[in-house]
């Protein structure tokens, strides 16, 4: 099974109808009676398991790109003093 980030006409139009009845204060059990009720259950589950998915997930520790390490950084790490660097930034701004 596909899962779409899109709904089909007919799955809107139960949600709308859900939605609706709902906002009313009426019952949405009517809507089990459409044919697309089943195709849209499946997706809802489809897209909670993928959520739940992706929070399980570990976070990425790095970039896809990489790292990049700043020049001021490795300059003070060398030995040069902080007004120099402070200078540098001002310069480049």
């Amino acid at each position: 099974m596909r899962i779409s980030n899109s709904f089909s006409e007919d799955e809107i139009q139960v949600l709308e109808f859900v939605t609706q009845t709902l906002l009313r204060g009426g019952d949405p059990r009517v809507a089990t009676r459409n044919k697309a009720f089943p195709s849209l259950c499946r997706k809802v589950m489809a897209m909670k398991a993928k959520v739940k998915e992706l929070k399980q997930r570990p976070a990425q520790l790095e970039s896809s790109v990489g790292t990049v390490g700043a020049p001021a950084l490795a300059e003070a790490s060398e030995g040069v003093e902080a007004p120099a660097i402070q200078d540098d930034m001002a310069r480049a701004v």
